[in-house]
């Protein structure tokens, strides 16, 4: 592995949530777009082990079971509960287990042994944006153990629509350049369709006919859209467990994968990182020629 380390983004917190925020910029015509991803933490797991008294207090009280809620090191809930799941499946409750303060260690040996299953309890939430079509087309083939919700450009029109830069467009006066001139193009002749295609609609035409309000809006959007570039943004909540979210972490935050996906997956990582560095600890962040740093750990396809 490279040594060369480099700089994760700043994350801010609201209350216990993490998040990187993206600035939103507009063309000299007005056109919105977007320069970076944002990411924002909406939810993440919370353990409670006191139910679990009556439970432990069921065996022989020299075993010592019921000394196992009353440990005194605290650790991030996707730790304990991981944990918590391991010891389950050695019945590990007694005073001879692996106890909070070496949660480090025995999340390691998890990592070593790829006992991955007991890190599929743990689940965490993101609201992604700032991220274009042509990311989510990739985003969304990670199936196991994730969920998806992205923006339908059939139910939404152009009142929201903005536009993802590259970061290869991006301190290039000519690329820009270019690109602002394909999403303002993109941006007008989206809105002019939307209004020829409402004007026909209007007049009772075919197709575009209907008994409900929002189905006739749809019918506009579902045909003005096919003129959007896969740079238009398409902001997705994503829910994954930790084994998923390493999965994706060294598939798309690896230097080969594609630079704006990386990108993204780097400021994920630092999400995490944030909020369960033990779940998390193992990845190295490391720099790369093109700019966008890359993540890798020893442990990979746990």
């Amino acid at each position: 592995m490279e040594t060369t380390q480099a700089v994760l983004p700043e994350v801010v917190y609201y209350k216990d949530f993490p998040a990187i925020q993206a600035r939103a910029y507009t063309t000299p015509n007005g056109t919105s777009y977007l320069r970076e991803p944002g990411v924002v933490m909406i939810a993440k797991p919370e353990v409670n082990l006191e139910g679990l008294r009556d439970f432990l207090k069921g065996f022989d009280p020299e075993l010592k079971f019921i000394d196992y809620v009353d440990d005194p090191t605290m650790i991030p809930a996707g730790t304990q509960l991981t944990k918590i799941a391991g010891q389950q499946c050695y019945f590990a409750f007694g005073s001879g287990r692996s106890w909070n303060e070496d949660a480090a260690r025995y999340i390691r040996n998890i990592l070593e042994q790829k006992h991955g299953s007991v890190l599929e309890h743990a689940n965490y939430s993101f609201h992604l944006y700032g991220i274009s079509r042509s990311l989510t087309h990739e985003l969304v083939r990670h199936r196991a153990g994730l969920a998806f919700s992205q923006t339908s450009q059939r139910y939404v029109d152009g009142k929201i629509l903005r536009f993802v830069m590259r970061p290869e467009f991006q301190d290039d006066s000519e690329l820009e350049a270019m690109f602002f001139a394909d999403i303002d193009s993109a941006a007008n002749k989206y809105e002019r369709r939307a209004e020829l295609l409402m004007e026909r609609q209007q007049r009772g035409q075919g197709i575009l006919t209907g008994e409900k309000k929002r189905d006739l809006r749809k019918k506009v959007n579902q045909a003005a859209r096919s003129i959007l570039p896969n740079e238009t943004e398409a902001p997705t909540v994503v829910t994954a467990n930790v084994r998923a979210w390493r999965h994706m972490l060294n598939m798309r935050a690896s230097e080969h994968a594609e630079t704006e996906i990386r990108r993204l997956f780097v400021r994920i990582f630092a999400c995490l990182l944030h909020v369960d560095p033990i779940l998390f600890g193992d990845f190295q962040v490391v720099a790369k020629p093109d700019g966008i740093p890359a993540i890798e750990t020893p442990f990979v396809k746990v």
